[in-house]
């Protein structure tokens, strides 16, 4: 996973190589728990595995290596603490409510999406539920332009609930499967964004009272401990269900998607790698871990 070659070469390479020394005392954990913290994997999620890895390796008298294998596996175990069983597929449309704030990646990695759908043999329409800037209506033909597939819009300052009701309705009569809702980017802190948000949430249940089905969270990986803030208002707001973690590639700190995991239990879906349509993938726990952790000459 190439992308996580800054996190695992800076942070990481250091608390795998605390773990050569044949002794593992305190001085040990204590820089394992700097390098934790510097990894934004955060202080409560950083507390909780420096106690369990340490409790097992007193307990087992574990080696260095041992220790390391532990702290590994402990580290797969908090991601997949948010592992949840995918619902049943709902009659069509699907809706996809995607949010988050400016500059997170939310419209490039809507595009992912769409692409990665209607590679699939999924007919798809998307959104332009963002009605505060023209340039992200533009924003979002011009990927639906690219991707080749359709997009409802309305004027500029249109009501965005109104959107989001007549794409729904246009899906259900062209019986689109896929509707993926573009929302304006928001600061987390701003309570009329939030509460519009919280509109859309309802017109879409208004024409299918489980809709929308999914309500993902793009966050750029380089927000760092701001994302675990982020996500949770968020899902206070529209109750999130899972991160797309965009911008991957461009950070050395990998380790706000164990908080995340650990705090809020909200998987991680999806993970953006790079500039093209292409670039994403499914979040796997062990393919991250070991990615992160492995050594620095292995992609």
């Amino acid at each position: 996973m190439q992308t996580l070659k800054r996190s695992r070469e800076s942070w990481f390479a250091r608390a795998r190589h605390l773990f050569d020394r044949t002794a593992v005392d305190n001085a040990v954990w204590d820089e394992l728990e700097e390098v934790l913290i510097g990894a934004d994997v955060g202080m409560d999620t950083t507390g909780k595995l420096i106690a369990t890895v340490r409790g097992r390796a007193d307990r087992e008298k574990l080696n260095g290596s041992q220790v390391w294998d532990a702290l590994k596996a402990e580290m797969i175990d908090i991601l997949k603490v948010a592992d949840q069983e995918e619902a049943a597929v709902p009659a069509p449309p699907r809706v996809s409510l995607f949010v988050g704030v400016n500059g997170g990646g939310k419209t490039t990695s809507i595009a992912k999406y769409a692409h990665r759908l209607q590679r699939n043999g999924r007919s798809v329409l998307l959104v332009a539920a963002d009605t505060f800037r023209a340039a992200a209506i533009d924003q979002l033909k011009k990927w639906g332009e690219r991707v080749g597939v359709n997009v409802i819009a309305h004027q500029p300052g249109a009501d965005p609930g109104a959107v989001v009701y007549d794409a729904l309705q246009a899906a259900r009569r062209r019986q689109v499967e896929e509707v993926i809702i573009d929302t304006a980017g928001r600061l987390h802190t701003k309570y009329d964004l939030m509460e519009e948000l919280k509109k859309i949430k309802r017109v879409a249940a208004k024409t299918d009272e489980t809709a929308p089905h999914e309500v993902i969270l793009v966050m750029d990986a380089t927000t760092g401990q701001n994302g675990l803030t982020q996500a949770r208002y968020f899902t206070d707001a529209v109750g999130v269900t899972g991160i797309f973690l965009a911008k991957l590639d461009g950070t050395a700190r990998g380790g706000i998607v164990f908080a995340i995991c650990d705090e809020l239990r909200i998987p991680v879906k999806y993970i953006g790698t790079g500039e093209k349509l292409e670039d994403m993938a499914d979040f796997d726990a062990e393919a991250f871990v070991a990615a992160l952790c492995a050594d620095s000459g292995v992609n």
